[in-house]
């Protein structure tokens, strides 16, 4: 694998001992992890179930009060509250598989669904294996600008790309659509790579699930509240927009600010073990904050230990995520983290920067954006392998 971006002092070279080295390290981070897994995963996933369903109930009365301003108010965060849990901590950490050496059915990867109108089975495929498996892989993993956005250099520009701002606020206020047609691949339909009749079977589950939502958030319980239907649909409405903008923003900061790293199908053909795991660091980053934020993130938070372990229990990362960073810093990696509004201003930075003609970016931006928030360049790293006879010229 090699990596063709620079640090300021130059390319750092990781010779296949390490890089495997750095691999059996990981391999037995996880294992340790995988044999201490019992009570105390099991009554925290209990915790957050118990919290989320206790914000929810909550909620749901305080709109029965809704005709008095703070009431709605309170009812709207304790619906954002749950919304968020549900999504980031219990949804996306459970249909990874997290907690499926539990047994317990309704924490089962294969069956579960959650409070979003995406269906489980079709974002396991575009996020679980696609994503997860050739992370920021260019032609491979689609979550790069989501077909919609050019947030890496990598991506051939296009005039269409001017409207790169109000794409990213659309998809930001909209994500869990977004999310729900990411499988589709609209992108690949345009240009003539994917049929229409291949999409029925993922449209009829869409419609469906989508389907359940609606009724849901902006039928049913509207219509339980009697005169205060209005109400209670802008309340429903409000949470949703809420848990929307929020995981749009700690995915994004995870996946696309600045220093995180892009590949070719090339550079990771033939890839090893300790090569996945190496990509799996330079492709994501953290964002740093208290114990609460790391829950209301569903610990994404942690983005670099749950790409580097994504089956394991997200509560778990915070435990691991030093030992994560002082194996980074023992073989000159680097460890992409910070506060979230670091994080968040580098992505739109990006996302504004991206918009414009490569040959006017740097000119453009340099005068108006501040210097913590233009383009910083990326770590590099060359993964160098062992030549064979032939291609050594023997």
């Amino acid at each position: 694998m090699t990596i063709l971006t620079e640090t300021k002092d130059g390319p750092l070279v990781l010779s296949p001992d390490q890089v495997e080295e750095i691999g059996r390290t990981l391999d037995e981070m996880r294992d340790r992890i995988v044999a201490d897994l019992g009570e105390r995963d099991r009554q925290y996933i209990y915790d957050i179930i118990k919290a989320q369903r206790g914000f929810e109930i909550a909620g749901r009365g305080l709109m029965y009060l809704g005709f008095l301003p703070p009431f709605w108010l309170a009812g709207v965060a304790a619906l954002s509250v749950s919304k968020i849990l549900d999504n980031m901590e219990i949804g996306h950490n459970v249909m990874h598989g997290q907690y499926d050496w539990m047994r317990e059915p309704g924490l089962n990867s294969r069956v579960f669904e959650w409070d979003n109108v995406c269906p489980g089975d079709q974002w396991k495929h575009s996020h679980n294996y696609m994503h997860h498996t050739f992370t920021n892989i260019h032609g491979r993993d689609r979550d790069i600008g989501y077909g919609v956005l050019r947030i890496d250099e990598g991506q051939d520009w296009h005039p269409y790309y001017l409207g790169n701002p109000l794409y990213a606020f659309l998809l930001m206020v909209f994500f869990e659509w977004g999310v729900m047609m990411h499988d589709l691949e609209a992108d690949n339909i345009v240009k003539g790579k994917r049929s229409w009749s291949d999409l029925k079977p993922l449209i009829k589950g869409q419609l469906r699930k989508s389907g359940r939502q609606v009724l849901k958030d902006y039928v049913a319980f509207p219509l339980l509240t009697g005169p205060l239907f209005l109400s209670t649909l802008a309340g429903n409405a409000t949470a949703n927009l809420v848990r929307n903008v929020w995981a749009y923003s700690i995915i994004f900061c995870g996946h696309f600010p600045s220093g995180v790293q892009t590949f070719t199908e090339e550079e990771t053909a033939e890839e090893t073990r300790g090569e996945w795991y190496v990509r799996q660091m330079l492709g994501s980053a953290n964002i740093s904050g208290s114990p609460l934020f790391h829950i209301m993130s569903g610990n994404l938070s942690h983005q670099i230990e749950h790409h580097l372990f994504p089956d394991l229990p997200a509560n778990r990362y915070p435990q691991i995520a030093p030992e994560v960073r002082a194996l980074c810093e023992k073989f000159g990696l680097p460890y992409n983290t910070g506060p979230l509004g670091k994080q968040i201003g580098s992505v739109w930075a990006k996302i504004f920067q991206l918009a414009l003609p490569p040959q006017v970016q740097e000119s453009r931006l340099a005068k108006f954006l501040p210097a913590a928030l233009r383009k910083q360049p990326a770590a590099g790293v060359i993964v160098m392998r062992q030549q064979s006879p032939t291609e050594a010229g023997v």
